[in-house]
């Protein structure tokens, strides 16, 4: 399929007068991971169905800085945030959205005590906001009747009481939402968290993403929703030990909804 994706950057924006209403926070992972870039995509397409104005900061974004300050390294870490803070803050940025949880609970709980504030939002949340304004609609289509779990991200769930806005959207699919043992504010962690992403497991009897994987499982979905690349990662791992890819698939919120919206 060949498709135009409109992705204006900040610099564009404000070479032509203007300001975007949001700045999309796109990460490493959907800068740099090719699984991610999907995720990226598919977000892009659906700003775009919905006519959204936004812009992101392409080469001037760098790494937040959560997985040196998760590994330790709080020196790192603020000199990653207030490089960001300084190109932010110069374009005046009033309101971010970002599709990696990690990003989302940094920038939004971690930036302000460093001159950083802005209204940060996860890609769930905004979509739900588009969908409540009316600028999105969801058909269930495809997904209609599909027996899908949410498998809660720690820093959008735990770190930020965020549970509701993907097990909205995935209601809206015409989908039959169905929940793992530990789930919402009892969730489990998909094993990527705290930079341990980047670095070999801790001696043990089982990795934690197969343990995860084992919980989603039990309760036999069609579609495995996720709603963080580092989940995406972890949890299409753990289907792929169990041999069960062909059956089960691991997907973003934001893909769902492109997909159910043929975009």
């Amino acid at each position: 399929m060949s498709e135009t994706l409109i992705v204006p950057t900040m610099a564009q924006m404000m070479a032509e007068g203007k300001q975007p209403e949001v700045l999309f926070w796109v990460g490493c992972a959907g800068s740099f991971d090719d699984r991610a870039k999907k995720i990226t995509k598919a977000f892009v397409r659906i700003l775009n169905k919905a006519k959204v104005s936004f812009a992101v900061l392409g080469t001037e974004e760098s790494c937040t800085g959560d997985p040196a300050k998760r590994a330790g390294n709080e020196f790192l870490f603020q000199m990653q945030a207030v490089t960001n803070i300084e190109v932010l803050n110069a374009y005046e940025v009033k309101t971010i959205v970002t599709t990696c949880p990690h990003c989302f609970n940094t920038l939004k709980n971690e930036y302000p005590s460093l001159g950083g504030n802005y209204t940060v939002m996860h890609h769930t949340q905004f979509l739900r906001n588009l969908l409540d304004e009316g600028k999105l609609t969801i058909e269930g289509g495809q997904f209609k009747g599909k027996r899908i779990t949410f498998h809660d991200p720690c820093y959008l769930g735990r770190a930020n009481n965020v549970y509701e806005a993907p097990r909205d959207l995935i209601r809206k699919l015409d989908a039959e939402l169905v929940e793992m043992k530990s789930c919402k504010s009892r969730g489990l962690c998909c094993g990527a968290g705290g930079a341990q992403m980047f670095k070999e497991a801790e001696p043990g009897n089982k990795e934690v993403n197969i343990e995860r994987t084992e919980q989603a499982l039990e309760i036999q979905p069609d579609i495995i929703a996720a709603g963080c690349p580092f989940c995406n990662t972890m949890m299409t791992d753990g289907v792929k030990n169990k041999e069960k890819e062909g059956q089960i698939k691991v997907m973003d919120v934001a893909e769902l909804i492109a997909n159910a919206q043929d975009l």
